[in-house]
């Protein structure tokens, strides 16, 4: 682009896309739930407290809710007894997983003496499969 075609687009932005994208996932825990729903196919409240390391309740319960105000998830309800609560992501949840295996690739290269034990770097590949790597 031209630099008066990059002016003229930004006087079209209202605030900045990635701030925007941070907003939505960027608070404690909610991109490890989006993880596990995606990854892990996770759909229940016990699953994400028992795998989401740290989180408590309440804290489940506050992500969850604006996870499902924002798009990123939704709640479905079965009237059966016990009451049975199931969450799924969303296709707009869906269009974060690139972003969420990217952030693994990326620390697996080039973190990785934090990442693993022996310390030694990883692909998605070695880690998830093939089928995980497919965005």
């Amino acid at each position: 682009m031209m630099p008066q075609e990059l002016k003229e687009m930004s006087d079209q932005i209202k605030c900045c896309p990635v701030d925007n994208t941070f907003r939505l996932v960027g608070k404690k825990f909610t991109i490890h739930i989006l993880r596990n729903m995606i990854i892990l196919n996770q759909t229940r409240f016990n699953q994400f407290l028992e795998s989401v390391e740290g989180i408590n309740p309440k804290t489940l319960s506050i992500r969850l809710r604006e996870m499902e105000k924002s798009g990123l998830i939704k709640r479905q309800v079965y009237a059966q007894t016990p009451i049975k609560i199931e969450y799924t992501v969303t296709d707009k949840g869906k269009e974060l997983k690139s972003i969420i295996m990217q952030m693994a690739a990326f620390s697996m290269k080039h973190c990785s003496s934090d990442v693993f034990k022996d310390g030694k770097p990883r692909t998605l590949e070695q880690v998830f499969g093939k089928s995980k790597k497919t965005f």
